[in-house]
């Protein structure tokens, strides 16, 4: 049993934009991991929803910004928190022991390697046709290209989690409680990513074979993140914040966040059936549900992830 915590700090005064931030964050992050995962496994079949991931990302992180920034009490003046004003000693703004600025230039430099990944799979696809687009895209086959995106994968396990730690250094009630944020947002973020290229892929040609692969990676993510929850609960024990994270009207957040988790575990055991195969006697296959069903499952799960963040989150302003 842990004692009760005393918190001495102001409402973060925190409102939707940053709850989106941290949602559209861990997408961005995920599906950029995910798009560099499937190029790894050296499958060309996988390169349609590779693409994608990268399609995703970048277009998913343009909405990162703007709702940082707006989300500022004073949003013209953001690029403070880049370039120092200190008198005589102008400068880059890098604190290395402030977990807000590491965030800004985390995802700035993010940013940076989603920017040439997007541009890159723009010119793969025909899109961008300009010879000097596919010359500069030609320097990034082979091993280049593998550090390009390796990298930016670091940088998107990064975003995806950092948001979570971030609640856990401050010092507001439930957030300071615990120590698996960071872990409980970057699952959540993997998992929203994947049911996001999940429904997208239905739409992008050749995508069918990689299917499988999204289906068993959103069954792994859902069981870290419940792995990760219950550890949050039980980090919470004794600190006097559990009763207050998992009451009304929370708990409906909870009920919705935990019952979107549901499809990922019973993925885990794929229903089986036995078909005759004419000529050939009868093979088992692996039968999953396709199509409208699975879009509608998977845009649960987003609603379920949005939940779980806004179920940490608010609470904080009511204690």
């Amino acid at each position: 049993m842990h004692p009760a915590i005393d918190h001495f700090a102001r409402d973060p005064h925190w409102t939707w934009f940053i709850l989106f931030y941290f949602f559209f964050a861990g997408i961005a992050g995920g599906s950029y991991l995910i798009a560099t995962l499937l190029r790894l496994r050296g499958d060309k079949g996988d390169e349609p929803v590779a693409r994608l991931g990268y399609y995703v990302t970048f277009i998913v992180l343009l909405c990162c910004p703007p709702l940082l920034i707006i989300d500022l009490g004073q949003p013209l003046r953001f690029w403070h928190m880049m370039w120092r004003l200190t008198p005589n000693e102008p400068g880059l703004n890098f604190k290395y022991w402030s977990p807000m600025s590491l965030g800004v230039w985390g995802l700035s430099l993010f940013s940076t390697f989603a920017a040439i990944s997007f541009f890159e799979v723009l010119v793969r696809d025909d899109k961008l046709r300009l010879p000097i687009a596919k010359r500069a895209v030609a320097l990034l086959d082979g091993g280049l290209g593998r550090v390009v995106n390796i990298l930016g994968s670091i940088f998107g396990l990064f975003i995806a989690g950092y948001t979570g730690v971030l609640l856990s250094v401050s010092n507001q009630p439930i957030w300071s409680d615990t120590w698996t944020l960071g872990g409980l947002f970057l699952a959540s973020g993997l998992s929203s990513a994947t049911a996001v290229l999940t429904i997208l892929s239905r739409y992008r040609r050749g995508a069918g074979v990689t299917h499988e692969y999204l289906h068993l990676s959103e069954s792994y993510f859902t069981v870290l993140e419940v792995v990760m929850l219950v550890l949050f609960v039980v980090s919470l024990r004794g600190t006097g914040a559990l009763e207050r994270t998992f009451t009304m009207p929370w708990l409906i957040l909870w009920a919705v966040a935990i019952a979107s988790l549901i499809p990922g575990i019973t993925g885990l055991f794929p229903t089986r059936a036995r078909v005759a195969v004419s000529g050939h006697g009868s093979m088992d296959v692996t039968v999953h549900s396709g199509g409208a069903a699975t879009a509608a499952t998977m845009a649960f799960v987003l609603i379920g992830v949005i939940c779980l963040r806004a179920a940490i989150i608010l609470p904080v302003h009511a204690w």
